[in-house]
């Protein structure tokens, strides 16, 4: 090859390189720039949110779940959704069990003006496991959903659902304070949800709940919590987000329908 040729194939070679770098950086620049106009965006909004959780015991392996919730924004002006559960639950041993079952959720729009409710179908399979740390009372329960959302357009259903499966882990300590077992204990969890789904782009993490309060035990089958729940929710768009304080009262109800068999 000629000293001529040579030149001009370095120079050609130079003009590419310099060419994808002006790409490079202009790409850099682009993506910098909607950075920059796409910035975090934060929902304020508290809330408060009831609910009555039952484990009807059948039997000492066998139990019925029946829950029902109810959540408001602006504390209680305006709904923000309804959830009906139920599910068999078995107990492997006394701190393991294992469920299954479904729900149905009423999710009230949040846009001013529409009106339209979007139902949810979900099924749902969990483990529990209780133990004890010290003094203090550790629940852990794994929650895996299928999660049928119908999807609103104009205040409109579609027609059209979208599907996610959901990943919920949850870690509560309950720790009594004083000795005196009428006294309140004080609670403390916290629970991480994960999504999943061929419509799940920017917001793998879902959301994260915690909550800190107080638990009483009315009677030896009744009891509640109350206190004060952040919830945290990342939305489809990847930088807009929910920061939900929530003002929460759960009551626990766990009947036993058979008699336990004297010992002699």
């Amino acid at each position: 090859m000629s000293l001529s040729a040579k030149a001009t194939f370095a120079g050609m070679k130079n003009n590419a390189c310099i060419r994808v770098l002006q790409t490079s950086l202009l790409v850099l620049f682009l993506s910098v720039a909607v950075n920059a106009q796409i910035s975090k965006q934060i929902n304020k909004q508290y809330q408060s949110w009831f609910s009555i959780n039952n484990t009807i015991k059948l039997n000492s392996r066998w139990a019925i779940l029946a829950d029902f919730h109810t959540r408001h924004n602006d504390f209680l002006a305006h709904p923000s959704f309804n959830i009906v559960r139920g599910g068999v639950q078995y107990s492997v041993d006394k701190n393991l069990s294992v469920a299954a079952g479904y729900g149905h959720m009423w999710l009230y729009p949040t846009k001013e003006g529409w009106e339209t409710i979007s139902n949810e179908n979900r099924i749902f399979e969990q483990v529990i496991y209780t133990s004890k740390f010290r003094k203090a009372n550790v629940l852990q329960r794994f929650r895996n959903e299928q999660r049928w959302q119908q999807k609103i357009e104009n205040d409109k259903r579609t027609g059209n659902n979208k599907f996610t499966n959901r990943f919920r882990y949850l870690l509560s300590l309950t720790v009594p304070v004083f000795k005196n077992p009428k006294v309140p204990s004080l609670v403390v969890a916290d629970e991480v949800l994960l999504q999943a789904g061929k419509e799940v782009v920017n917001n793998t993490l879902d959301q994260n709940r915690i909550f800190i309060g107080v638990k009483e035990q009315l009677t030896p089958s009744l009891s509640f919590d109350t206190g004060y729940m952040l919830v945290f929710q990342q939305k489809s768009s990847g930088y807009q987000y929910d920061k939900n304080n929530t003002f929460r009262l759960f009551f626990y109800y766990s009947p036993q329908l058979y008699k336990t068999a004297k010992t002699k």
